[in-house]
Order: C-alpha cells, then structure tokens, then sequence
C-alpha cells in the first residue's frame, strides 16, 4: 500500500481511503455481512482511513464500523483512522433539516461518535456542511478544544471555499479538506485546490466516481431503488445521463489502451493531482474493492493524462452534482 500525508500537520494515511456511506445510507439497501467483509478487506490490503459521518444512517454507519473493527484480525483497529462528519440534522423519516455548528452541538456530536465507533477519539473530525448561522471560527474553535482533551486528533473541514478556508486555518491546525473531486467535478481547481496547497492542507476527494457515473457500470437502463440518491441527482437524469455516459465510453477507449477498467483510470487520474490527495473509494464489496485498489497500479504518463482529459474534458459533464435545494447549502459553491 502507497502512503500520503495529509496535508502539513494531518496523519500519514493509505492512498486510498474507504468511504463507508454507501453501507447504510442514500444508495438502495446494503448487504451488512458484505459490508463488514469489504471492510475487513480494505484493511488488510493496507487501507488505513475510514471516512464516515454521524448522520450516515442516524449513527447506523459509525455502527457498521465499530463491528468491523471490532471483530477485524488482531492489529487491523490499530492501524484504521476514522474521519468523521457531524453537523447534520435528520428527521425521524430520513430527511434533512439544516446543519448546527454551534460548539456545544459539536462537542455533543462528537460525544455520541465516540460512542457509536467504541473508540476514545477520532481521527479527523469535520463539520459536513458550514452552518450559516455560526462562524467557522467558533466550530474550529471547538473542536481544537476536543483536540486539546484528546477525543480528536486532527481537524478537516468539508466542502467550503477559499475564504472559509483561510478563516478556519487562522484558528487551529487544519488536516485536510473533505471535497468532492473527479474528472467531471473539478471546480476546486480554481480556487479552493490552490488555496489549500498555499497553507499546507491535504484533500481528502469523494465522489471521485461520481456515484458510479464514470465507474464504467452504471448502464441507462438501471432501475434505482426509491431509497437511492441517484434518482434526485441531476447527472443521473434523462438527457444528462445520456451525454455523460457518452463521456464513459469515450474514457473507455484509453482505458482500454491502458489495460485498465474505467474506474481504474479514473481513480488514477486523481491520484496524478497530486500527492496531497486522496482520494476516497465508495465499495460497498469486495469485488468493486480489489477492482479500485487496481488504480494504485495504473500510471498515468503526462500523454495518458492529455488523453484522458481529451476523452473528459473539463466542465463536460451535464447537469450538477446535487439537486438545486442541496446545491445551496454548498459553501464551495459560492
């Protein structure tokens, strides 16, 4: 397993991390027994991050995670790092009512997580969304005071831009940035990714598949479960699946010429941003793993990269990444 650093003052974690969402939530129902092998697979082929979120389930995630690494090979929870997401509100019925990044909500979130995960501190903790009634300020702020007790070890922050950045970095040590990134979601090169490499700040990317969109299995003919994301996602509808799978096919052809999947070549092309990114694989099973650790063996010279971005172009992809209501709460959008 390759290693990167995350940022100036993060940890040393795998180059690949494991996002655990799709465990439990926002992707249709999920095998628990397969979800608790993938992730004993991850770790012993060497991942070491686990990201997830308090409201992955209503703690169902966080959950899912400490039986599996409870129940891991001896040595494998020592080595695994958490990454945990707090600040959003649920509803009894699944549905989300707001963030709260009041310090008092973080410090009890963080209280819950320890709990939920059976652990005495987490690794990077990171408010989901920014809460626009609170300063960041007062958020970094508390969780550097759960740093100071112990319960977490470095800060990140998700999916906020430039100048949020610069504030937050001004309060406490800042790990890295939570963001979505992937060859057709690529606005952080604008702004963000050169402001986070300015103040020593890794990435960790999500979404580098875009949901399965650029995985090379999503077909246009697959039926969703009512309970699936994709069917409200904007890139997944009608005339905008259309187009983008087209960029799929065009992705295939280097692919292919490479002797890799799409989504190897995909993950890949993230891994070549940088080496203070890394990039985060949604598997919910052991196959769509072992196909996503494969990248790490994928090199992409500067002529692969050209024809990648060829076959991908920037700003391609049709439609946004979230519907318009949940667009709105992206601070890295504005």
């Amino acid at each position: 397993m390759l290693h990167r650093t995350l940022g100036t003052t993060g940890p040393q974690v795998s180059a690949l991390g494991l996002g655990a969402m799709g465990m439990s939530a926002l992707y249709g129902e999920a095998d628990r027994a397969e979800s608790i092998a993938t992730i004993h697979a991850a770790l012993d082929a060497g991942v070491t991050l686990i990201d997830t979120g308090d409201f992955y389930g209503m703690g169902h995630n966080e959950l899912l995670i400490n039986e599996a690494l409870r129940t891991a090979p001896a040595g494998a929870r020592e080595k695994a790092l958490t990454s945990v997401k707090f600040g959003a509100l649920r509803t009894v019925e699944g549905g989300f009512t707001g963030v709260d990044g009041s310090p008092n909500a973080v410090k009890n979130f963080a209280a819950y997580s320890l709990q939920r995960l059976g652990t005495d501190h987490i690794d990077v903790y990171r408010l989901a969304r920014l809460d626009p009634n609170v300063p960041i300020e007062e958020t970094v702020g508390a969780i550097a005071e759960l740093v100071e007790a112990g319960h977490v070890r470095h800060i990140g922050l998700s999916e906020v831009n430039a100048e949020t950045i610069r504030r937050a970095a001004a309060v406490a040590p800042i790990a890295d940035l939570q963001i979505e990134y992937s060859l057709i979601s690529r606005g952080i090169e604008k702004e963000i990714l050169p402001t986070v490499r300015e103040l020593g700040i890794g990435v960790t990317a999500y979404g580098v598949l875009s949901r399965g969109l650029i995985s090379g299995h999503f077909t246009r003919d697959r039926q969703l479960a009512a309970n699936d994301f994709r069917g409200m996602s904007p890139r997944f509808q009608g005339e905008n699946l259309r187009h983008n799978l087209g960029l799929v096919d065009a992705l295939r052809e280097v692919a292919d010429a490479k002797g890799a999947t799409v989504a190897q070549t995909a993950i890949a092309w993230v891994l070549a941003q940088g080496e203070d990114i890394v990039p985060l694989v949604g598997a919910r099973r052991r196959d769509r793993l072992t196909e996503a650790l494969g990248a790490l063996d994928v090199r992409l010279d500067a002529t692969d990269l050209a024809a990648v971005e060829k076959a991908v172009p920037a700003d391609a992809a049709a439609g946004d990444r979230y519907p318009t209501d949940q667009m709105a709460h992206l601070d890295s959008e504005r």
